[in-house]
């Protein structure tokens, strides 16, 4: 027990000379710019119902004064048995009620599987929220192209968060050959979650880093009271595109590697002001003169991918 009580005592001490590493201290300055709108402002299309239609007056029946016919009594004929109408009509009912039980049966069947979504007739989703990260070598004037953009961008209309992509994607794609580290994800499910889908990817991003610039449908932040930290051993910057899209985006291979990470900047792009639900676009460090090392990435990244 003495001997707990004495490492105890060290462990204390050294603690209070050589604090524990706190990831809130080596986060870098980052920025961010977007918005969701589009769940709310623009619905999925509606087809409006086709007028019903009119049909002329009948024209009135002429009234023809044809005689009675004759009427003769009935005339009786006796069933033979095995022929007539008795056992038949009784075998005919049977196999009409085993038919509509089969048909009945099979409409409950597809309307399970189609609510599970896992059958042969479930439907399609609705929304696809996706996420590519690319890690690029660190440049002063990417990172004031990013702040321009992000200052310039309409983000409370779906044409504008549409345009931010599209701008930011071809910025990407002229930087190229600075890749060098990506990761991609997508999720795929209803409307009604994609948006909680977004918030949580959002989320996570936005914890990454200290914002000291945000554009978020149409408000601005930008606190001045963050200190730049520079690193000697930094040398990425790394930009995220987080997309929500009524329907699907084309598909993206994995491993990602650097045609992957291109079908993806590519996939992200096709997005259009129908189809954008929302889109945010973040870069850290956002300070000029900061920069990530690769310890940095492996850290706080580590699903990222070496390209």
């Amino acid at each position: 027990m003495r001997r707990l009580w004495v490492w105890l005592l060290v462990l204390t001490t050294v603690l209070g000379v050589f604090p524990l590493f706190s990831p809130a201290e080596a986060q870098r300055s980052g920025g961010g710019v977007g918005g969701r709108g589009g769940f709310r402002s623009s619905p999925a299309p509606r087809v409006n119902p086709s007028p019903a239609p009119t049909f002329p007056t009948p024209a009135p029946r002429p009234d023809y004064n044809y005689p009675t016919p004759r009427t003769y009594p009935p005339v009786y004929i006796p069933s033979t048995p095995g022929y007539g109408y008795g056992g038949g009509t009784g075998i005919a009912s049977v196999v009409v009620i085993i038919v509509i039980g089969v048909i009945a049966l099979s409409i409950i069947q597809g309307l399970r599987r189609a609510g599970s979504g896992g059958g042969a007739y479930g439907s399609p989703p609705e929304a696809e929220v996706a996420r590519l990260r690319l890690a690029l070598l660190y440049s002063p004037s990417l990172q004031r192209t990013l702040r321009r953009l992000a200052e310039k961008a309409d983000t409370e209309t779906t044409q504008g968060l549409a345009d931010l992509v599209d701008e930011v994607c071809v910025v990407l794609l002229r930087e190229q050959a600075a890749w060098r580290f990506g990761g991609y994800e997508s999720w795929k499910g209803s409307l009604r979650e994609a948006e909680g889908q977004f918030d949580r990817m959002m989320a996570e991003d936005r914890s990454k880093f200290v914002e000291t610039f945000r554009k978020f449908e149409g408000k601005v932040e930008a606190p001045g009271d963050y200190t730049p930290k520079a690193e000697p051993d930094g040398r990425y910057l790394l930009v995220s595109i987080l997309v929500a899209a009524h329907g699907t985006l084309p598909p993206v291979p994995l491993p990602l590697r650097e045609a992957g990470a291109k079908a993806a900047v590519m996939a992200l792009s096709a997005t259009t002001p129908v189809t954008t639900l929302a889109a945010y676009i973040s870069w850290t460090p956002e300070a000029e003169g900061e920069s990530l090392t690769e310890q940095d990435l492996l850290t706080g990244w580590p699903g990222l991918e070496l390209l």
